[in-house]
């Protein structure tokens, strides 16, 4: 089974960036797109994101044989019901969303009847819309599909089978497993990074330009994370609200531990810590999931 005819909705940063990888790496796919933007659609045009932007939903996905909605979390019922209609019978439907199990609820309500299999491209950049877009942004990095028990075993491989076209490894896991595990990987550093980042610029005893002016290379990280999509991270934190608090009650008790630590001059305690953690890093390195060159070789290409 082969996808002839891929339809994006949302043509942001991973709308966008699909629909250039794909005509990178799959040029005989025809492919479609549609924002409910109308300047995200021209600009999409220019750029040529998609070989046709679509000016109805509908319009876009009419023919296609694989559907993704590339929109925030919280806007995908929205996103969904107006294609309901015009959905080719045997399409597949999934998306690109951070959180798994609501989303796979919502597209199955929203449509009924549809074959759903949720898939989320741990690829990005802080930076968002139609001109960040690039094709590479998949390369070398993990997709993690979470098929539903009934998942059409043709499809499911079909769907790998596109993602790993576009340059990435793919995964296969429960929806409820890789909520837990993004938690922890991604919507706890996201929500660490907005509050640090926040209670530095609220600091009445340190000025904002001292902020900026002094920042050291950890405080530089953080404020990458923290210039993400405001609208998208909303809406993980609230769609992944429980296993996001599990794991921030985790942090929390952690973070009390050093505290002690700190306070009784235990040495030893933080010691042990930090050696753990950064093996941790040696391994996220050799992993290739980043980069131990200055800045993480972030500056190679496009903030990636």
């Amino acid at each position: 089974m082969v996808f002839e005819r891929v339809a994006i909705i949302g043509l942001g940063l991973l709308g966008g960036s699909i629909g250039l990888a794909v005509q990178e790496f799959l040029p005989g796919t025809a492919t479609t797109g549609f924002d409910t933007d109308a300047e995200t659609r021209a600009r999409a045009d220019e750029r040529k994101l998609v070989a046709r932007v679509c000016e109805t939903a509908a319009e876009a996905v009419r023919d296609a044989d694989l559907v993704i909605f590339c929109v925030p979390v919280g806007a995908m019922a929205a996103a969904a019901a107006p294609v309901a209609a015009a959905l080719k019978p045997g399409a597949l439907v999934s998306d690109v969303g951070s959180s798994k199990q609501s989303v796979a609820r919502t597209l199955s309500e929203a449509l009924p009847g549809a074959a759903v299999i949720p898939a989320h491209p741990v690829a990005g950049t802080e930076n968002s819309g139609p001109d960040a877009g690039f094709a590479a942004l998949f390369r070398k990095r993990w997709c993690i599909i979470t098929p539903p028990d009934d998942a059409d075993p043709a499809q499911l491989a079909a769907l790998s089978a596109f993602w790993e076209a576009l340059g990435a490894k793919v995964e296969v896991m429960t929806a409820d497993h890789h909520d837990l595990v993004l938690a922890v990987t991604s919507h706890l550093p996201h929500l660490i990074a907005y509050t640090i980042v926040g209670t530095a610029s609220d600091l009445e005893e340190v000025t904002r330009s001292e902020v900026i002016k002094y920042s050291a290379g950890g405080f530089r990280d953080f404020t990458r994370i923290a210039a993400s999509d405001p609208t998208m991270w909303r809406d993980v934190f609230l769609s992944n609200r429980e296993a996001v608090l599990e794991m921030l009650q985790r942090f929390t008790e952690d973070l009390t531990a050093l505290q002690r630590a700190i306070r009784d001059r235990d040495g030893q305690a933080l010691f042990d810590q930090f050696t753990r953690t950064r093996a941790i890093r040696r391994s996220i390195i050799e992993e290739g999931q980043d980069d131990a060159r200055p800045d993480f070789g972030r500056s190679d290409h496009n903030g990636g």
